[in-house]
């Protein structure tokens, strides 16, 4: 994790596209102008075309895909490049937010305000369901990048504040807080918190993660799915899952 180049990174990336286009107006949402400066500050590694599709970045020995959700969508470029170079999908995720709301009329954007809700690296569980086939593909690795961001958001709601049902404008990343790389199954343990006993229900990694219980199942199903927990009975009506040692 180097802090001091992402934050270089940021004001360049930040500064030349507010300058051009000004908040709203990006043609290309600036997370994903960021990370992809970040993880290769070479402009002609980016953007690159291979088999029929369009790679992130592609530097002739990787490719590195930045992906902030509907994984289904990776689907048909993941069959196409894991038999050409190995593939890292990186996938952002707030940490602490800040929102700003933008008024469509008159541009004028207000102080930002701090959100209760955090994000945790957990949330990337669910999304892994819908790329499930590829998850053990020895190729395929992937990159969790924990970051600070303001949020700006369109006063364009139904609700008489303009705030229910508003269309969220951009992201603009302000820290770089943390990375987590899974570049084999064993990284996968990084995925299940310490603070669960050996043995445990989705109930407890609901608890534990933070996640809803529905994604708690899904989170599992897909640890499982890796091997680096098993279900070893029941508990009542639900799964009694442990964790497994993998190497």
């Amino acid at each position: 994790m180097d802090k001091e180049l992402f934050q270089q990174v940021c004001d360049e990336v930040i500064g030349r596209q507010q300058g051009l286009n000004g908040i709203g107006t990006l043609g290309e949402k600036t997370i994903h102008s960021v990370l992809k400066c970040y993880l290769s500050p070479e402009c002609d590694h980016q953007e690159i075309k291979v088999s029929g599709f369009v790679a992130d970045i592609c530097n002739g020995h990787e490719i590195i895909e930045i992906q902030t959700r509907n994984f289904d969508k990776l689907r048909r470029k993941l069959n196409a490049f894991l038999s050409l170079y190995p593939v890292t999908i990186v996938y952002p995720i707030h940490s602490t937010k800040w929102i700003r709301w933008v008024n469509p009329q008159t541009g004028e954007i207000s102080p930002p305000r701090k959100s209760p809700k955090r994000g945790i690296p957990y949330s990337i569980l669910p999304e892994l369901y819908k790329i499930k086939n590829f998850l053990l593909e020895p190729n395929l690795n992937l990159h969790i990048v924990m970051l600070d961001l303001e949020e700006y958001k369109y006063l364009d709601g139904w609700s008489k504040d303009k705030k229910k049902g508003s269309t969220r404008c951009d992201g603009i990343p302000t820290d770089l807080v943390n990375e987590i790389k899974i570049n084999n199954i064993s990284d996968y343990k990084l995925l299940i918190p310490d603070i669960l006993d050996q043995e445990f229900t989705s109930k407890d990694y609901k608890k534990a993660s933070g996640l809803s219980l529905h994604n708690s199942q899904t989170a599992l199903n897909i640890l499982n799915y890796v091997g680096v927990v098993e279900r070893v009975g029941k508990k009542g009506n639900t799964y009694l899952y442990n964790r497994v040692s993998v190497q």
